[in-house]
């Protein structure tokens, strides 16, 4: 349900000062601590950050894709990780169950998830089973009302804070690939399962990835995604969406980066003037300009057809593959221009230069972003 001119640029004009006066501030401690403040979440839980794509009828604010881009581009201006505390929430998390849960599943969850009081995850990838997504090995095995599963995640964002995961799970071995393949609303309290210690990360300090395993869990049949052998359909529905919400994170730090850079070479001198006068730097600046104005185009496009009900897995695939692309390009122009200054911690540079590198590699990497692309340009013959 997309919401009225007036009330869309007074939530993004909300969040843009909510960013600016009280997450940026934080950024270092964030770091430090590799931990968001508790008042920081409730402050974002009252925001209605937890439901931004949540159905207003279950307590979410029931964002369009282009009025999520437009949220999700001013949530880019500061440290990734405060975007990741509500991240699954809002995407990959929660969002096969507002694609694909029934009536019931959606009462028992939604409400909450839209509050914060439900944190969700998103459990597809295994260490056999990354980028080949449909190779998963967990499996599900019928037993009268429920399912057992069995297996392990790695890598889960927010695993260990979720409530609710979403699992990918193989019902049926005899099917190769997503055939075989069924989605899963499964609980943090069932025995059986358990998490493992967050990992330590190369940047996003403050947002926490931890392997997730399950042991003969439970899961009743009620809380099955669709249909058995729908999982790998659920999961990449759920994929498009989460790759545009990635691109316009990634162009939010870009213009964080060259608004940071423009500062910096205005006030820096050398050679008896600002380094911003010099056209070596002018050109560096241009170049990030430029791409940055591009990967933003590709994205609201693309969000505006997904909005039209146009089937956009392609154009998703080319935003997120040359927006989390770009974005590496600006953060290291940032440190070139920086100088000595961009590769110390005082001035955070050298931190979004490692924070952004995983957007090449989540919600599918580069690699996989381009076998898309060519698979759906040859599928339209142009």
């Amino acid at each position: 349900m997309a919401l009225d001119a007036e009330t869309r640029d007074q939530l993004v004009e909300t969040v843009r000062r909510f960013v600016t006066e009280r997450l940026r501030p934080l950024e270092a401690q964030v770091s430090e601590d590799d931990a968001i403040p508790d008042e920081v979440i409730e402050e974002m839980k009252a925001l209605g950050l937890f439901g931004l794509s949540i159905p207003a009828e279950c307590g979410g604010l029931d964002l369009g894709m282009e009025e999520e881009v437009l949220v999700a581009l001013e949530l880019g201006r500061t440290s990734p990780a405060f975007r990741s505390a509500f991240g699954t929430n809002v995407g990959i998390g929660a969002q096969g169950l507002v694609m694909f849960g029934n009536a019931a599943q959606k009462a028992m969850y939604l409400p909450g998830i839209a509050s914060g009081e439900i944190i969700t995850s998103f459990a597809l990838t295994e260490p056999e089973a990354g980028s080949d997504s449909a190779a998963v090995q967990t499996r599900a095995v019928r037993d009268g009302d429920h399912y057992v599963l069995n297996g392990a995640k790695r890598y889960i964002t927010n695993a260990n804070k979720a409530d609710l995961f979403t699992v990918m799970a193989r019902t049926d071995p005899s099917k190769p690939g997503g055939g075989g393949v069924s989605a899963f609303l499964v609980e943090r309290n069932l025995p059986g399962l358990s998490v493992g210690k967050p990992e330590k990360k190369m940047g996003q300090q403050g947002a926490h990835i931890c392997d997730v395993i399950f042991d003969n869990v439970r899961v009743p049949v009620e809380n099955r995604l669709g249909g058995e052998g729908e999982g790998f359909k659920v999961a990449m529905q759920v994929l498009d969406r989460g790759r545009l919400h990635i691109s316009a994170v990634c162009i939010g730090v870009a213009e964080r980066l060259i608004a940071d850079c423009v500062a910096y070479a205005s006030e820096r001198k050398q050679f008896g003037q600002a380094i911003s006068q010099f056209q070596l730097v002018q050109g560096m600046i241009a170049d990030c300009k430029t791409e940055s104005l591009a990967a933003k185009a590709l994205t609201l496009e693309t969000a505006r057809k997904r909005d039209a009900g146009e089937s956009v897995t392609m154009e998703a695939a080319a935003a997120k593959y040359f927006a989390s692309e770009m974005v590496g390009r600006v953060a290291d122009r940032a440190v070139q221009i920086f100088g000595g200054a961009g590769y110390i911690a005082d001035y955070g540079i050298e931190r979004f230069y490692r924070d952004v590198r995983i957007f090449r590699i989540y919600e599918g990497t580069s690699q996989i972003q381009q076998v898309i692309i060519s698979r759906e340009t040859l599928k339209r013959g142009g």
